[in-house]
């Protein structure tokens, strides 16, 4: 025995249809076993993995007859890995496994539509992993046979799913409630109790088997209306080579390989549905989560950790227990996405697969003599005998010995020890017969299939017939009805009389239509008055002729595909394929949700998916509450970013909830209604086979609660008057998710200081530009008020608002205002910001606080009781009999404007006020004849908050001086430069400057002749006063770049020029 770690590989497949249709962006890359992802947010480094193996299958290939293999005259043509080098890396390594005797494992994981069956089993001659492993086994055995080897081998064949915690056996056609058993054996380990095994002596039997399981399968999932997507499929094969060993002994020995197609991975919280009571409705998904339990468990026991590994707790993981933590090789392929769409999914699925490389498992040749195995087995079943008398259950250890066990697990083991000794019993008595047993004489015994598929094939070249379509590829085509005889009832599987076509669904009537022909052309019409039946996306009311390839759905779950041979052989038209995806959206277009509409961006697109997926859903959800009579209507909404109360995003599905008796209304996020919709399936298969449908509250998929807060509307609060330090108070409309006005709020935003005062007119702290505001050392301040909200619905009660700021996570709220559908909350909070970054200046200029309002709904007894089918026939629902709210966003650019002109009119009064002030200073200045005015009295009268204040600050221009020494002694003035246009003087030459200047050049020269000492004190004071004009002029140099930006906004009407820390003077051009 060795240990050995388990192996992983990744493969990427091609971008699929919705991918390019998203205009999907690449984000794997690989490099020899290296596996890069990149964030297409730019927000993360690219991430890096390693695996045993990285399968390059993207891109870089090309067909030949059917088959894609590397095409070297592309890019990536020389590491792209085809279906071939994909099996012979790991296929290969399972066969000699097998024939070595170790038990084998190869499980593939990925989200839904991520290529994970691609790999397992492939389409047409791009056969998978599964089939080349069937078909290679029975080559070897052949090969060994004609080369005279004695060998005997055995194969046997089983296959068996895992849905919703319950195992269905696939060759069986019969389905036992609750599905098979799974027990454990002290030696074997956990198995399905139950299981049809068949022994199989070529690969066609297998393929014929596989068939059968598949088409089993899409019976019970078509009939449960599950999701194949969420189901895991487990194909066993068991080897026996029995050969006689050296010691004359005839040994076998025994590999048993499980080839496992896991479920989808996605996460349900990347969907919106996190923190639904029924999450993941009814342990859907409970399998997988457990799955990734183990394997993190493992990994840590792995690096020394003394950790449990909980496998009991899912039917998956029990099963698989040997093949994760004992006796096992184990090979992992992790599926990948390559679109940016899929970016978290994707990254999830590596991290998983990054995981399991780092288990390790124990293998050993599973080889012994027949007579010694017979021998034990015999002691074992006699030792069970004994125990089931005597009725001491004693726990049985298995060889890894499960002290792991909680006291409560312990108790639960001891009680189903009863039932589980005597299938042990059973067991072994069954292997002890099969063991005497020749493998001819087991094949001999063996049951046939109960359908010809190849006559079927054959069948379907001539007949008109018709076939199912699935979610599930594999299952699409898998239930044919051939339309034989001249009329055909199709309707309920529980109907009595001449129904030719049974099929089981919400919304199927007992004889729900009927097929005629005449003159040679096939017609559909409904049989009861209100049958549900889409033709082609359209409802029928009357008879209407079928055509070649035309889609039909009856109920909500049932899509087939009419198909007539003869009319397409005899036809010129090229008569596409039909995926269960084409008929959804056909259905969705006709809908009249808006959905004919050609999408152009990514939000848009993703949008029509969400409605695909959506309109099916709903119906299937109104259909199931008219069976179980739930009183609930459900519709269909589109909701944009603000019509939830949100300030960025897209459009989503919601699902409007409505109860018919009260009136109430809840509103979930589509995945919740997915989520709960596998327990809504659930319980009408429970009322189909007359079983108590009761549930719960707690466990009800229909039941919500009516104590919670519901969503009234909101006000998206715009901030740019924050940005000028400009206060804003108004009143606007409260908009609900569908854009219309339930409410009017009134509220103010004010400026404040740090400390919480308000600040006021006097106050005046307007900024101009809302850069002045970067760096600003008091950093910005100001309360908001929500005083009150008038007019709201009057179904509500307790009604409060809420919001969040900035980028804080922090809600702030309001109290609850009771019995009433006019709150005064009058709330109050101060919103800080200590330092004014970039980010923060961009959310003032450009972003909105949205205010949300909340309340309860008032409950009100049913005044009647009414039928939940009669309810919603009559209150007028869609096509189709689902509802469809009709939403639009709301206009946001209107509210915005207003504020924002608002905003603009008191802004436009401060500037019109400070311009005002200064032309009345230059017309005071003037009728004085003032050269100079002092800078300090010019930022008075700028800055001054009122009219009246820049009049006093005015009225003190007389008794400015501007003579020399008053220069000298107050160096902040600033001259006064203006053509003095009433004494005819112009400043072209400067003439008078120049006269002024000799004459005093003159007068110097004669006072240094009367007094030489005076005459030096003048010259001193002249060089200074020159030094001053010197530097005056190089500061006004160096803040004419400084003052450009408030220039550009004030439009060149009032250059002023401030400098901190420094006095300054500048020119006020007339």
């Amino acid at each position: 025995m060795s240990e050995e770690n388990v192996r992983v590989a990744v493969r990427v497949r091609p971008f699929n249809s919705r991918e390019k249709t998203l205009n999907s962006s690449l984000i794997i890359d690989m490099n020899g076993n290296t596996t890069q992802i990149t964030d297409p947010s730019g927000s993360d480094e690219p991430r890096k993995f390693t695996f045993d193996f990285s399968y390059w299958s993207h891109d870089g290939c090309k067909e030949n007859n059917g088959y894609f293999e590397p095409d070297s005259s592309q890019p990536n043509g020389k590491k792209f890995a085809d279906q071939k080098s994909v099996y012979n890396d790991l296929g290969v390594g399972v066969l000699d496994n097998a024939w070595g005797g170790y038990n084998s494992t190869l499980f593939a994981y990925g989200q839904t539509g991520s290529g994970k069956s691609w790999s397992m089993v492939g389409y047409g001659v791009n056969k998978g992993i599964v089939p080349l492993f069937c078909d290679n086994i029975f080559q070897q055995i052949n090969e060994k046979k004609k080369a005279g080897d004695k060998t005997e081998f055995e194969v046997t064949f089983s296959m068996l799913e895992i849905y919703n915690e319950q195992v269905r056996d696939l060759l069986s056609k019969k389905s036992s409630r609750g599905g098979l058993k799974v027990r454990q054996h002290p030696k074997q380990g956990f198995y399905a109790h139950g299981l049809i095994v068949v022994p199989v002596d070529s690969y066609e039997e297998i393929s014929k088997r596989m068939a059968e399981g598949t088409t089993n399968r899409t019976v019970a999932s078509t009939n449960m209306n599950a999701t194949s997507s969420r189901a895991h499929t487990i194909v066993g094969i068991t080897f026996q080579q029995k050969f006689i060993n050296a010691a004359g002994e005839e040994t076998a020995k025994t590999a048993v390989v499980n080839l496992v197609d896991l479920a989808g991975s996605e996460r349900a919280e990347s969907t919106g549905a996190t923190g639904d009571r029924l999450k993941e409705g009814a342990a859907i998904n409970q399998s997988l989560s457990c799955l990734g339990n183990c394997i993190a468990a493992l990994a840590e026991k792995s690096s020394g950790k003394n950790t449990r590994v909980p496998y009991r707790d899912s039917v998956l993981t029990k099963l698989l227990k040997n093949a994760l933590g004992g006796n096992s090789k184990t090979i992992m392929i992790a599926a990948l996405s390559p679109a940016d769409v899929n970016f978290d999914e994707t990254l999830s699925t590596l991290r998983y697969a990054d995981r399991a490389k780092q288990i390790k498992t124990t293998a050993s040749v599973n080889e012994s003599a027949t007579d010694k195995l017979i021998r034990e087995l015999q002691e074992e079943n006699d030792k069970l005998k004994l125990m089931i008398e005597s009725g001491n259950y004693e726990m049985i250890k298995q060889d890894d010995d499960d002290d792991d066990l909680t006291d409560e697990e312990k108790k639960q083991e001891k009680e189903d020890r009863e039932s589980e000794y005597a299938s042990m019993l059973e067991k072994n008595k069954h292997e002890m017969e099969e063991m005497k047993k020749t493998f001819e004489q087991k094949l001999a015994e063996r049951g046939e299939s109960d359908t010809d598929f190849n006559a079927v094939d054959e069948k379907k070249k001539t007949i008109p017939h018709l076939y199912n379509l699935n979610q599930d590829p594999q299952l699409s085509g898998r239930i044919v009805h051939f339309l034989e005889g001249e009329n055909i009832i199709i309707g309920s599987s529980a109907a009595e009389g001449d129904v030719g076509i049974r099929i089981v669904g919400p919304s199927i009537q007992m004889k729900h239509a009927s097929f005629t022909l005449a003159e040679n052309k096939w017609s559909i019409e409904p049989t009861a008055p209100h049958s549900r039946i889409l033709h082609n996306g359209k409802a029928v009311g009357n008879k209407e002729e079928l055509c070649h390839n035309d889609r039909l759905q009856f109920g909500t779950t049932q899509f087939f595909v009419y198909f007539n041979p003869k009319e397409r052989d005899s036809s010129k038209i090229n008569y596409p394929d039909i995926s269960y995806d084409d008929a959804q959206q056909e259905v969705a277009r006709k809908s009249g949700l808006g959905m004919d509409k050609e999408a152009k961006s990514r939000d848009e697109k993703l949008l029509q998916e969400e409605m695909v997926k959506a309109v099916p859903a709903v119906q299937q959800a109104n259909s199931i509450s008219e069976e179980l009579d739930k009183k609930l209507k459900f519709e269909i909404i589109v909701v944009s970013p603000e019509g939830r109360g949100e300030t960025k995003g897209r459009s989503i599905v919601m699902v409007k909830v409505t109860n018919l008796e009260t009136k109430f209304e809840w509103m979930w996020p589509f995945q919740k209604l997915l989520n709960r919709m596998y327990v809504m399936q659930e319980m009408y298969d429970e009322l189909l086979e007359g079983e108590d449908v009761k549930r719960t509250e707690e466990e009800d998929p229909f039941f919500d609660d009516m104590k919670c807060d519901f969503y009234v509307g909101s006000v998206k609060l715009w901030l740019k008057s924050m940005a000028y330090l400009i206060e804003s108070k108004d009143q606007l409309s409260v908009c609900d998710y569908q854009g219309k006005e339930v409410g009017v709020l009134n509220y103010e935003i004010i400026p404040c200081d740090s400390k919480g005062k308000e600040y006021t007119d006097a106050d005046d702290i307007f900024v101009e530009v809302p850069e002045e505001l970067l760096g600003r050392p008091d950093g910005v301040h100001f309360k908001l008020k929500i005083t009150s909200a008038r007019g709201l619905p009057m179904r509500f009660v307790d009604v409060y608002a809420k919001y969040t700021f900035f980028n804080g996570d922090k809600v702030y709220e309001t109290k609850r205002i009771p019995a009433t559908n006019n709150p005064d909350w009058k709330f109050e909070m101060k919103q800080d910001q200590d330092e004014v970054t970039l980010p923060f200046l961009d959310y003032l200029k450009e972003g909105a606080i949205m205010i949300q309002i909340w309340g309860k709904q008032k409950i009100h007894k049913p005044k009647k009781h009414i039928n939940t089918k009669d309810a919603l026939l009559s209150s007028a629902l869609t096509k189709g009999q689902m509802g469809a709210g009709k939403s639009k966003a709301i206009d946001t650019d209107k509210m915005k404007y207003m504020m924002e002109a608002a905003f603009l009119r008191k802004r436009q009064e401060r500037l019109e006020q400070k311009l005002h002030a200064m032309k009345k200073m230059l017309d005071e200045a003037e009728k004085h004849n003032k050269k100079k005015i002092s800078i300090s009295l010019i930022k008075q009268i700028y800055n001054a908050s009122t009219a009246d204040a820049a009049d006093k600050c005015i009225a003190l221009i007389p008794q400015e001086k501007d003579d020399d020494d008053e220069d000298e002694a107050s160096p902040s003035v600033a001259p006064v430069v203006a053509g003095d246009k009433k004494n005819g003087k112009k400043d072209k030459g400067d003439s008078s400057s120049s006269d002024s200047s000799s004459s005093s050049d003159s007068d110097s020269d004669s006072e240094k002749k009367k007094d030489p000492e005076k005459a030096k004190r003048k010259e001193e004071k002249r060089k200074r006063k020159a030094a001053k004009v010197a530097a005056k002029q190089q500061e006004k140099t160096a803040s004419k770049n400084q003052s450009k930006l408030v220039r550009q906004n004030t439009k060149g009407k009032i250059p002023i020029v401030k400098k901190d820390g420094k006095k300054s003077s500048t020119c006020i051009l007339l």
